[in-house]
């Protein structure tokens, strides 16, 4: 989660606890009568997102509300990171879709999770695990969060927050905050750090999930709008989080 407070870093965890009644499979008019795979809290998929061993491939749906479709450059560099670090033979397929706005300037969780129950078609089936990714044209209750893993496989992206922070003077560009907020909210869902992904070292931040390494993409100061250089590349994973990740059947 993409924020301004330790608090809040620490939050992402307690957030993804809170449950809706919606239940993974194809169809909505299943939800209700099968078993609970895309609603558990985040990281609880990261085994079965790094290795092939239960799932052989990733269906990725992507909506977007108007005027909030993702950053292609961020999307291609998201789909090199996972490339990278998860045992998928069959691949990542992503499907993108336009859905309404949402008609709010703020969003809450509760309100996240009914976009999603409403919206989601895409689920976790036979050998492929499903991931949904969500851009939104209203802000978070926290408006300094830019993304939110919020279960096992979803994840929000907040729009108008990124428009708001990037592309102007003195800003970082879209498409690299755009990169860094899908790619260290994923790290979050492998189960980084040390939330579904166990340290093979001790290198967790005391204070949030995640590491105490100012090189790493999941250092806390990632989540700061300011903490994202201007220059630069995007932040890579550093070799505890890798090894965590690599232990638990990734790559």
């Amino acid at each position: 989660m993409y924020n301004n407070s330790r608090y809040w870093r620490k939050y992402i965890v307690l957030i993804s606890l809170f449950s809706s009644l919606f239940l993974a499979q194809c169809s909505k008019s299943d939800v209700l009568s099968n078993s609970n795979l895309n609603n558990r809290s985040v990281g609880a998929s990261a085994n079965e997102l790094l290795s092939a061993s239960s799932y052989q491939s990733i269906n990725m749906q992507i909506h977007y509300m108007p005027g909030f479709a993702p950053d292609p450059a961020s999307l291609n560099s998201l789909v090199n990171f996972l490339n990278a670090l998860i045992n998928k033979p069959g691949g990542i397929n992503i499907s993108q879709t336009q859905i309404a706005a949402s008609g709010k300037t703020i969003l809450t969780l509760s309100e996240i999770n009914e976009i999603e129950k409403n919206n989601r078609t895409v689920f976790t089936t036979g050998t492929t695990i499903g991931i949904y990714l969500l851009f939104t044209d209203g802000k978070y209750t926290d408006n300094s969060a830019v993304g939110l893993a919020y279960r096992n496989t979803s994840i929000a992206i907040f729009g108008k927050t990124v428009e708001d922070n990037s592309g102007g003077l003195n800003q970082v560009t879209r498409t690299k905050l755009e990169t860094t907020i899908e790619e260290h909210e994923f790290g979050h869902i492998l189960g980084l750090v040390d939330i579904g992904s166990a340290m093979q070292v001790n290198h967790k931040d005391p204070n949030s999930n995640h590491c105490n390494n100012a090189a790493c993409l999941m250092y806390f100061s990632t989540n700061v709008m300011g903490g994202i250089g201007i220059s630069g590349p995007v932040l890579p994973l550093d070799a505890n989080c890798r090894n965590d990740l690599h232990a638990n059947g990734g790559k």
